[in-house]
This record gives structure tokens, C-alpha cells and sequence, in this order.
């Protein structure tokens, strides 16, 4: 029996490869299994091989011999197939860390091809942590629609989580102190109570306020503002949970604050704003916004959401009166209409969704009719109410008012089986009793207070996302 460190002639295509043998059984299972096999050809000191390209065997070899090679996008085909055969499986590994947006895809269907199962799965996790990125690239679209849909169903596939982003100066936490303030925290709910998710926000998004938020496919997108030099801005921030990690996208073309950032069928629509009655839609397919159709008139203080598909707006000023209509925006004619009058005057409420259900948190009512079903018996911001509209059968329903809470300075958010709410922007520590951090269970019309509050936090903003389990 021949020596380990013995050279091995391997021959393919006329061409002879020299390659210590140690080296070969150390780094393919193919080589190691023929040298211990006992056959006749465990003892010779060549080896045919046939069907291979040359090129897929040199960067193999090229690895055996220096446990590097070079992973380029041309010779990705001829390096899998190449280390298949041969059962060099630490290429595979090292393959799983070298994905990129411009190879996952190649990446993704040779695995498939080759069953080299770590790697497919590496694709699939990356594919759903950049997946607005994936979004677009035509080789990713080309994909099956079941890979695309099983892509996008892996951003969910983390728990959901509250989180909440603002200024927390003098929050006490149990983390070792540091020398900023705390800007992102993680509802822990079995705990309860607040985490540390991250330890900043970017530079350019302190102290801007009046901007709009939104989750599309488990991003959160933060839309314009203004700082405090009351000076509006354009510019897009996006926070990917899966990298925990922000980047900026596309900028408004227009400069908007206090506007409402509401997501539709996979795509982003910035309504109207300070003066504004115009109408921006980003698309992460071409990371670009583009103007659709303007709201009938600009409004202040008005409320929007997304119910079924389509943009309800209620409530607000026009520049000369209330505005007692429901309007009703259609992404796909691109068109507004009055959908109703609304009986009542809104503004500064919260609205959420479920199904056809529209919920209302916060704000000022003010009843316009005699008539009208809804309980009300305070019209001050002292209250804190939950109403619904449905929007089938067009029914106000007042369902669930808490007198000892402020009904201003809100933000909320849908995360379970109820409506989580939490207060903002309050500048006193003497209005610390009007703090709050309760959930309203949209089941069982009933509120449920937190212990638990981030006090003293200034311009906050709380969401639901999908956060990695390791987190």
C-alpha cells in the first residue's frame, strides 16, 4: 500500500493534475472512500476521471492543494458540479458564506440541481433577508412564483415583536449603562418588559418628527418629517429586522411632513402632508416614487389607512372647512372618490384595520348630527376612545373609552389580538399620569394596562415586526 504523502497523477481530458495524495483523502469524501476501499485502484498512483469540465476540476484541485479558490459567477456551474462528484463538501460550506446578491440566485438553482441541501437553504435565508433588494433583480423574478412566495413567507418566520423608537433618555434597563440614549427597544413579553434592539437610529433621523411609518413586507419605513429647525425633509429610511440593520432607499420628490405612509398590495403611498394634497408611490421593484392621483383637496389633521386593498382618508381640515367625507382611494384606477359622508367630525385620530373593520384611536370627535349611534359623551382629549367603522355595511360603533388616559399624543399599532397603545411627545414630567402603555383586545372590547413603560420617551413610534428568534 502506497504512502498518504504520496503524489497522485490525476488524469483527465490528456491533461495530468499532480496532487498529494494526504491532501486529496483529507479534503474528498470521493478519494477517501476509493483509498480505503481495497480495490485495485486504492493502489495505483493515478486516477481517470472522465465527464468533468476542466475548469470546475482546476478550482477544486486549486482548493484541495491550497484551501483557497477563486468564487466567481462564471465558473459557479463547474465549481459545484466539480465538488459534488468529488465530495468536497467544505467548498459547499464555504459556498454558503460567499452569497451575494448578484450569485444567490445562480447559487439557489444549482443547489437545486445538485441536491447540496445546506446551500439551498442558505439561498432561501438569504434571498428573505434581502428580499427588497431581490426584488429587483430579473433573475429573481424569472424564479417560480412558489419560490418567490415561499421567499417572502420566510420574513415572517421570526416572532412577533413589539418595538418601539424615540428618545428614551433616563430608561432604566437592565443592560450595562452607556453614553447615548437608547433609541430602539424590544417588547419582551413574557418578561415584561423593554430590550435594547439596537443602539442608535441613523444620524440623520434624530429629532425628526411629523413623519410617516409603515411596515411592507416586515421593512419599517420611515417617510420625511421635519427637524426642528421646522425645515421638512424627503428622505426614506428603511429597518431590515432580518440584518437589524437601516439603510436609506429612494427620496420622496417632494419634501412632506405630517403626512400618512400606508402600504397596498406590496407597494408604499405617502398621502398628502403640511399643504400637501399630493400623492407619492414607491414600488421596491424599481426603488423609485412616482406621483399618482391627488387627494380632492389638501388636508390638516386628517387620518388614513389601508382596509381591503384600498386608502380610506377621514376627517381633517380643508383650507376652508372640515372635511365631514370619507374618501376612498383605488390603487389599481388610480382614482379618488367620496366613499361616504361621515356623520361625525374626526381628526388627529389613529386608524388601523382589520378586514373590513376600520378602527379609530385617539383624537377629537365632534358630532354632526342628532341622529348619529355613537355614544359620546366627552369631547375632550382627556378621553381615550376606540371606535370602529365597517366599511360593508357602513356602521359607526363607539366601543371602549378610558377617561383616566389622554387621548393625544398616541401611537399605535395592531400586534396579536389587539391594538397596542402607547403615549408620545409628552414634554412634562408633570403629565407623567397621562402616560400610557395598554393594549385595547379587539375580541373582547376590553383594555389591559402594562406596568411596564419607557418613561420620559420623547417622539416615539411603536410597531409590530417579525424579529429573528435569535435576537
Amino acid at each position: 500500500i502506497m504512502s498518504s504523502d504520496q503524489v497522485i497523477a490525476i488524469v483527465m481530458d490528456d491533461k495530468i493534475y499532480e496532487v498529494n495524495k494526504k491532501k486529496l483523502i483529507e479534503k474528498s469524501d470521493y478519494f477517501r472512500a476509493l483509498y480505503s476501499s481495497g480495490m485495485k485502484e486504492s493502489t495505483e498512483d493515478s486516477v481517470q476521471l472522465q465527464g468533468l469540465s476542466v475548469p470546475g476540476l482546476e478550482l477544486v484541485l486549486e482548493f484541495i492543494n491550497t484551501s483557497k479558490v477563486q468564487i466567481v459567477n462564471e465558473t459557479l456551474e463547474d465549481l459545484i458540479e466539480t465538488a459534488s462528484f468529488l465530495q468536497v463538501t467544505s467548498i459547499l460550506k464555504l459556498l454558503t458564506s460567499e452569497i451575494r446578491l448578484d450569485n444567490c440566485v445562480d447559487l439557489y438553482s444549482l443547489s437545486e440541481v445538485y441536491g447540496t441541501h445546506d446551500l439551498h437553504n442558505a439561498c432561501l435565508k438569504y434571498m428573505s433577508c434581502y428580499y427588497h433588494p431581490m426584488l429587483k433583480r430579473p433573475e429573481f423574478i424569472s424564479l417560480p412564483s412558489a419560490v418567490r412566495n415561499q421567499v417572502k413567507e420566510m420574513r415572517m418566520k421570526g416572532t412577533a415583536t413589539l418595538v418601539a423608537i424615540g428618545d428614551f433618555s433616563c430608561l432604566s434597563l437592565d443592560v450595562p449603562d452607556q453614553d447615548e440614549p437608547w433609541s430602539m427597544l424590544r417588547y419582551g413579553e413574557v418578561e415584561q418588559r423593554w430590550k435594547p434592539l439596537a443602539n442608535n437610529l441613523p444620524p440623520d433621523m434624530t429629532n425628526v418628527r411629523g413623519y410617516g411609518s409603515a411596515i411592507l413586507d416586515n421593512y419599517l419605513f420611515i417617510v420625511g418629517g421635519y427637524r426642528m429647525t421646522s425645515q421638512e425633509i424627503s428622505a426614506v429610511h428603511c429597518y431590515n429586522p432580518c440584518r437589524n440593520e437601516w439603510n436609506q432607499v429612494a427620496p420622496l420628490n417632494q419634501k412632506r411632513s405630517n403626512l400618512k405612509l400606508l402600504a397596498v398590495e406590496g407597494k408604499l403611498y405617502a398621502v398628502g402632508g403640511q399643504c400637501l394634497g399630493t400623492v407619492e408611490c414607491y414600488s421596491p421593484e424599481q426603488d423609485w416614487w412616482t406621483c399618482v392621483s391627488s387627494m380632492p383637496d389638501p388636508l390638516a389633521e386628517f387620518s388614513a389607512c389601508e382596509c381591503q386593498g384600498m386608502i380610506y382618508v377621514m376627517g381633517g381640515y380643508t383650507a376652508r372647512e372640515r372635511n365631514t367625507n370619507i374618501l376612498r382611494y383605488c390603487p389599481t384606477s388610480d382614482a379618488w372618490v367620496v366613499f361616504r359622508p361621515c356623520p361625525v367630525h374626526i381628526r388627529k385620530q389613529q386608524m388601523l384595520s382589520v378586514e373590513d373593520t376600520i378602527f379609530l384611536v385617539g383624537g377629537y370627535t365632534h358630532e354632526l348630527e342628532d341622529g348619529w349611534q355613537l355614544r359620546r359623551p366627552s369631547q375632550t382629549e382627556d378621553v381615550l376612545t376606540v371606535q370602529s367603522y365597517n366599511v360593508t355595511t357602513s356602521e359607526w360603533i363607539h366601543l371602549k373609552e378610558n377617561t383616566s388616559k389622554s387621548g393625544l399624543n398616541l401611537t399605535c399599532t395592531l400586534h396579536n389580538d389587539g391594538i397596542y397603545i402607547m403615549s408620545r411627545d409628552v414634554s412634562l414630567p408633570t403629565s407623567l399620569e397621562h402616560r400610557v402603555f395598554l393594549k385595547y383586545n379587539i375580541f373582547s372590547d376590553a383594555w389591559e394596562a402594562f406596568r411596564r413603560f419607557p418613561a420620559l420617551g420623547q417622539n416615539m413610534l411603536l410597531c409590530s415586526l417579525y424579529l429573528p428568534n435569535m435576537l
